[in-house]
């Protein structure tokens, strides 16, 4: 996975090198060597110097994490191979959270920091675009609700991540060919965003014009999180049909900000993850770790936040909003979310699980882009970057990407009155079919549980689920 020029891969680690080197307080400055080790070698040194880090960083031993950090600056860079560029971003987010101990510091260094919304639209567009994830489970939403809406002459849908039109104007010209005709379909686009409903409102309004489908828009400018359900405009006699694309998590952080200042993070309470056998590990490269699943023994494919007091006393918004959804008698319900449990209350356990889950997207932009693109670097410091910081760097209601397993949803709706409605032959079948269409190998998809994930390679990335009311 982070071989240059693709050279074979070593077997030996940076610990076999140096086995004296110590990772104590006072390891030194950097040393010549460091820059001459292989890929191989410095993608296992960066994993150990970044766990150093994130335990000194927990234990608010900022002396030794400004160590650490200094000495990964060293071989991290957000233009080099897979494991260079994931170390300047998760290195970044970990900076980031120690500069949030001087929140005057911190407020000063971000006072002028600017988020154009046209750029947070553009790296969204180039993430669907240039991985299929997103186009996969579309193309699931959109045969589950033609197959659910059979027969029906008053469709609604309310879609409460109203980003991508091409969704439904995919849907408008699959309704126009029905033997029965099309219904009346309405689309409730939720997005905080005006222009981006306005954009989606108007290529649709002109699709349904060009197919004579009777149609209508009803745009609601709002994050989720504060969404009335009441402007929503559920109507009797239609059947409705909701997708939930990546927004459910970030309703999770709602209720924890209290919870974790009373919890606070520490490394007696890294709940059985232990440093020190990651550092006598003898694997060449991340990727042998990502695919045994060895990194401290410790397996992401276990939801640890199942159990956790945090973690179910913090789902009161989530839940009250599915809750909310189910009032709403739904005939189906679509939801895709991040496969990965991003949700635990510790920094160690979240560091590594998005290190899992990121590493696979970055390996994912190794096999389609070059390490020189624009495009690709927009991407990993944007949206994944970004990502990274929030879930490493945030607490409380700030941390809103807090992704968790799919099996962890299937409780909540489960809990909500929802039950499971197993995808068709020709849902699976189709996406299949849209996979087959890229050059790159490496992307899987596997039924669980009656749903579909979205793997890269044997890594499950995202998953998709189709809900009705009980």
């Amino acid at each position: 996975m982070f071989q240059d020029d693709r050279s074979s891969s070593v077997t030996s680690s940076p610990f076999q090198i140096v086995p004296n080197m110590s990772f104590s307080p006072g390891f030194g400055s950097p040393h010549s060597w460091l820059k001459e080790l292989k890929s191989e070698e410095r993608g296992l040194y960066l994993i150990q110097l970044m766990l150093t880090c994130a335990n000194h960083v927990a234990a608010n031993s900022l002396e030794n994490a400004n160590i650490a950090l200094d000495q990964i600056s060293q071989l991290a860079s957000p233009d080099g191979d897979t494991m260079q560029r994931i170390a300047a971003y998760f290195t970044e987010a970990l900076a980031e959270r120690v500069l949030k101990s001087w929140p005057g510091l911190y407020k000063a260094l971000h006072a002028t920091r600017m988020s154009l919304v046209s750029e947070e639209i553009l790296v969204r567009k180039l993430f669907f675009e240039l991985f299929p994830f997103l186009k996969v489970a579309l193309v699931i939403t959109n045969q589950v609700i033609m197959e659910a809406m059979e027969g029906e002459k008053m469709v609604h849908i309310v879609d409460l991540n109203a980003a991508e039109p091409a969704q439904w104007r995919a849907l408008l010209q699959e309704l126009s060919a029905r033997p029965e005709g099309p219904p009346h379909l309405r689309i409730t686009g939720v997005h905080q965003h005006k222009e981006v409903l306005e954009q989606m409102a108007h290529i649709l309004t002109e699709e349904a014009e060009k197919l004579d489908i009777p149609f209508q828009f009803n745009p609601i400018v709002s994050k989720l999180e504060n969404l009335d359900i009441e402007k929503l405009r559920v109507k009797t006699g239609e059947a409705l049909a909701i997708s939930s694309v990546l927004q459910l998590h970030s309703l999770l952080g709602s209720d924890d900000e209290v919870l974790m200042k009373k919890s606070p993070l520490t490394p007696n309470n890294l709940n059985g993850v232990h440093l020190q056998r990651v550092l006598q590990m003898n694997q060449s490269t991340l990727g042998d770790l990502l695919e045994k699943d060895l990194i401290n023994g410790y397996s992401p494919s276990h939801d640890s936040a199942l159990s956790s007091p945090l973690s179910l006393t913090a789902s009161g918004k989530v839940d009250g909003f599915l809750n909310a959804l189910w009032g709403l008698s739904p005939k189906i319900m679509v939801v895709t979310e991040q496969d990965s449990n991003h949700n635990t209350s510790t920094l160690m356990e979240r560091l590594l699980e998005s290190l899992y889950f990121y590493a696979a997207l970055f390996d994912c932009l190794e096999s389609t882009l070059p390490r020189t693109s624009l495009e690709r670097l927009k991407l990993e410091k944007m949206l994944f970057g970004e990502e990274i910081k929030n879930i490493i760097a945030c607490e409380g209601i700030e941390r809103k990407e807090r992704h968790e397993k799919l099996e962890k949803w299937i409780q909540r709706l489960d809990l909500a009155g929802f039950g499971n409605a197993p995808l068709s032959y020709y849902a699976m079948l189709q996406a299949k079919r849209l996979l087959q269409g890229y050059s790159c190998d490496g992307y899987r998809i596997k039924e669980e549980n009656g749903c579909v994930v979205i793997c890269w390679q044997d890594r499950a990335l995202f998953s998709v689920s189709a809900w009705s009311r009980r």
